[in-house]
C-alpha cells in the first residue's frame, strides 16, 4: 500500500497545479481542465484517507465530487460552446462584453 504521505504530497501538487492553471490560462476550456484537475486532487485525498482508516465516508463523498464535476463539465462545456458562438473565440476577456 502507498504511504499517506506520498498520496497527500501528489494531491498538493496536482491541487497546486490547477491552482496554478486557473490563475494563468485565459482559454475558458483549460480553465475546466484546470477545475477538473483540482477536483481529482480533492478526490484522491478522500480516498487516501478513507483507505487509511478503512471508513466508506470518504469514498461515498470522492462519488459525490464525480459527480458535481461531471455537471460541471456540462454546464461549463454548454458555456464555452455560447461564448465561441456569440463572440467567435473562448478567451475570457471576451466574458466582460457579456453583460447584460
Amino acid at each position: 500500500m502507498i504511504p499517506l504521505a506520498h498520496a497527500f504530497l501528489l494531491s498538493g501538487a496536482l491541487f497546486v497545479i490547477g491552482l496554478a492553471g486557473v490563475m494563468i490560462r485565459r482559454n475558458v476550456l483549460m480553465i475546466l481542465l484546470s477545475i477538473e484537475l483540482m477536483m481529482n486532487a480533492a478526490n484522491l485525498t478522500l480516498i487516501a484517507a478513507a483507505a487509511k482508516h478503512a471508513d466508506l465516508h470518504g469514498q461515498m463523498v470522492a462519488f459525490f465530487v464525480m459527480v458535481i464535476a461531471a455537471a460541471e463539465v456540462a454546464v461549463g462545456l454548454a458555456i464555452a460552446v455560447l461564448l465561441f458562438r456569440n463572440e467567435g473565440s473562448v478567451d475570457t476577456d471576451l466574458v466582460k462584453n457579456l453583460k447584460g
